[in-house]
């Protein structure tokens, strides 16, 4: 039986090992700077960002990480920054229980807009959002500057 749940301390290192896992499908693997300690601090003491978790017989098999954002345009928002389940455990609707529960996040805190990205090359993804109603906009450029080196 899957369970969806508010992540705990102790997921923790479930959680990293998933990011990392997620880093190598979307073939990244040395992407990843982010540590048990930084995420630990971000989720529970500084409170920027939350998780779920899917647990199966007392496993995490899967997360979504989010955090509240804001459109000028729309006002507060919710952006779901990764969706990951295992590889072994995909196509047992544990995505869809992971992303209703994010949807009924979004809802419960009145966000006008959920958004995230998805690589234009992952089409069980694209697939997956699009039975959702999802529009998938690849007008915008997502831009980025990273300060990996400077964070110390």
């Amino acid at each position: 039986m899957i369970i969806i749940r508010e992540v705990k301390p102790q997921d923790i290192s479930s959680v990293i090992e998933l990011i990392r896992e997620l880093a190598e499908f979307e073939r990244e693997p040395k992407a990843v700077v982010n540590t048990k300690s930084e995420l630990n601090q971000h989720i529970f003491k500084d409170k920027i960002c939350n998780a779920i978790v899917a647990e199966d017989n007392n496993e995490i098999i899967g997360f979504a990480l989010y955090y509240n954002s804001y459109s000028t345009w729309k006002g507060k928002c919710l952006y779901l920054e990764d969706l990951y389940v295992q590889e072994a455990k995909r196509k047992h609707g544990v995505g869809a229980l992971l992303f209703e529960k994010i949807i009924s996040i979004a809802k419960y805190q009145k966000v006008r807009r959920l958004e995230w990205l998805v690589l234009d090359w992952n089409q069980p993804a694209i697939q997956f959002y699009k039975k959702y109603g999802a529009k998938l906009d690849n007008s915008w450029m997502n831009g980025k500057i990273e300060f990996n080196d400077y964070i110390k």
